[in-house]
């Protein structure tokens, strides 16, 4: 499920079944030199955002990404977060991100670090068994917060 306004029809109507938020965080990198490799970072986090809400559609809602700059501080940002998200009625929260800072944050939620895979000069079937690959170093993550219901 999407963060629409057709699929919070659906949510709201299955919502004991539609138990997890996947929060994409989305580092927009702007110096010259750095903004290539964040745009790819950012195609990778929102291509396999994307391939896990198909995946499990009817189980988890994805929300729109949450970009921010080099000059927010994510440890503000995630008391933010944390101070925002408290009233979210979903039962697991994850944060997927390719910025290794988070991994050092404590946060409510779980925040799942993957470094960034290129993904611009793969055809259609790589990028797709990448995706796959990816899901499955996730999948046992969100198994296991799955199985403590």
């Amino acid at each position: 499920m999407n963060w629409t306004a057709k699929d919070m029809d659906t949510y709201l109507q299955q919502k004991e079944y539609i138990d997890t938020l996947i929060v994409p965080l989305l580092k927009v990198e702007t110096a010259p030199e750095k903004m290539k490799n964040s745009a790819s970072s950012s195609e990778f986090l929102m291509h396999l955002t994307t391939y896990m809400e198909t995946q499990f559609k009817g189980r988890m809602m994805l929300m729109p990404p949450i970009s921010y700059t080099e000059s927010m501080e994510p440890a503000e940002m995630a008391k933010n977060l944390a101070r925002d998200m408290v009233s979210v009625p979903f039962k697991h929260l994850f944060y997927i991100t390719t910025d290794s800072a988070w991994t050092s944050i404590e946060m409510e939620g779980e925040v799942i670090w993957l470094p960034s895979i290129p993904l611009e000069s793969m055809d259609a079937s790589l990028r797709k068994t990448i995706m796959e690959d990816q899901l499955r170093q996730i999948l046992p993550r969100l198994t296991e917060k799955w199985a403590q219901q």
